[in-house]
């Protein structure tokens, strides 16, 4: 059975449809590792800090899928904040949030184990070269083909639209963070089973570069 670690892991979404695996999953919010918890009841839920428990045990793992939270390299926060400069608006300026980088860089250098990274599209140049999949960017150490459908659709619409396009419903639990958001944060599943599956048929090569993985 393979050993997954999953991080900043929210409800579960990239995990849905993964089987035969023993899954750990590492989720801040006491909340939404909850709802994982009533998800997926055979997994092995730790809500701390995702980016820690990386470096602590990232070479504990066959494969590894990491999504750090992106609002800092978001297209729409930076859009939204370069037109109110100087309107006094309370969005403010700030400097993204390099552990997405920093995580890259540890896994592609240290680990020997299959592993992706996800976030989205950001508004600046990608510093490591990426594959894209519709809203999304990937780095992994494997081949991720192309992939097309649900990964490119926004999700919109009201709590019954989400939780059908999801397959999830939260609807059930109290809780104080806002469910559509929860929502509109999941991976889509199928892309999630997609990824997985391209990750156990890979054929590795350590002096590959990432620019090369993507060049296909």
């Amino acid at each position: 059975m393979k050993k997954v670690l999953n991080l900043y892991s929210g409800i579960g979404g990239n995990r849905k449809y993964w089987e035969n695996v023993d899954v750990t999953a590492v989720e801040y919010n006491e909340e939404i590792a909850m709802i994982y918890s009533d998800l997926f009841p055979t997994d092995k839920i730790i809500i701390g800090d995702a980016h820690q428990y990386l470096i602590n045990n990232f070479m504990n793992y066959d494969f590894i899928w990491s999504s750090p939270p992106c609002p800092s390299h978001s297209r729409i926060r930076f859009m939204c904040t370069k037109s109110n400069i100087g309107n006094g608006a309370d969005r403010k300026i700030i400097y993204p949030d390099m552990k997405l980088y920093q995580e890259i860089l540890l896994l592609q250098n240290y680990a020997k184990c299959n592993w992706v990274i996800e976030n989205v599209i950001p508004y600046y140049e990608p510093l490591i070269p990426a594959k894209k999949l519709g809203r999304h960017l990937f780095w992994s150490n494997f081949k991720i083909g192309n992939y097309n459908d649900k990964s490119a659709k926004v999700r919109i619409g009201n709590m019954e639209q989400l939780q059908k396009d999801n397959g999830f419903n939260i609807s059930k639990y109290k809780i104080k963070h806002r469910k559509d958001t929860i929502l509109r944060n999941c991976v889509d599943s199928d892309l999630g089973l997609y990824i997985f599956n391209c990750s156990n048929n890979i054929i590795k090569n350590k002096n590959l570069k990432q620019i090369q993985l993507f060049n296909y």
